[in-house]
């Protein structure tokens, strides 16, 4: 019999495994609106560092004095003041505010991206990385994402407009593997991962043999058991695609 594998190891969710919720300093959500609430106007009170993720974080507070957090865009400082609307009517489509995609023209890069209105923002949140608003269609504003890929969002869902601040982050070298470990420690990664072909055989179901090979198909069934699950799993199709 062979030890427990990575995969089996990660999915049973002990501590080693798990994201450090101390290196999160909170969610950065966009403000719910309340039944008669349109509009906050807000500006940035300081610049922090969260570990857990490689963009910054500004920390914000609003006009009642109530404070929060924000993913600010590129070129935005200290004190410079910003609007989240709801309706987006009579608002500027200025880099820093916050607006429904519907009021955002053709050609504009946005961040932050709501998938279902008020959710707080799910797509584009990661350093240097926008979407670019493609096409509109009834109620529905297709945004082109960095992936390649487009997906038809509706119209009320909020965005920021510009680009995530901490663009070229990852254009520096790490030139040694200390910096590297430090580096994935913080964003609950497993590093450094060795291949399984590169594992004895009771270590993985690609390990062993005279050569560094699966020595089988790599697609693997959905309903495998933990042991066997490695490889593509349930992948319709494998190679490249035109």
């Amino acid at each position: 019999m062979g030890k427990r594998i990575l995969a089996q190891r990660k999915g049973r969710g002990v501590l080693g495994f798990r994201s450090p919720s101390h290196r999160h300093i909170g969610a950065v959500k966009y403000r719910p609106f309340k039944k008669d609430e349109k509009i906050f106007k807000f500006k940035i009170l300081d610049f922090i560092h969260s570990p857990g993720r490689g963009a910054p974080v500004a920390q914000i507070q609003y006009k009642d004095r109530t404070k929060g957090l924000w993913l600010p865009p590129e070129g935005v400082y200290v004190g410079q003041e910003f609007i989240q609307s709801k309706t987006g009517y009579g608002q500027a489509v200025e880099v820093g505010n916050i607006l429904p995609l519907r009021k955002m023209p053709i050609g504009t890069l946005v961040f932050n991206v709501e998938v279902t209105p008020m959710d707080g923002g799910k797509f584009a949140r990661a350093s240097g990385v926008a979407a670019i608003v493609r096409n509109k269609s009834k109620n529905k504003v297709e945004l082109f994402f960095r992936s390649k890929k487009a997906k038809w969002i509706h119209e009320n869902c909020l965005a920021t407009v510009g680009v995530v601040a901490g663009g070229g982050r990852t254009d520096k070298p790490f030139l040694k593997a200390g910096n590297k470990f430090h580096y994935v420690k913080s964003k609950a990664k497993k590093w450094p991962v060795v291949r399984g072909v590169a594992m004895v055989a009771a270590s993985h179901p690609y390990g062993g043999g005279a050569k560094q090979s699966p020595h089988k198909p790599t697609t693997t069934s959905r309903n495998a058991p933990p042991g066997r699950k490695v490889g593509q799993i349930a992948a319709r199709r494998t190679g490249h695609q035109n």
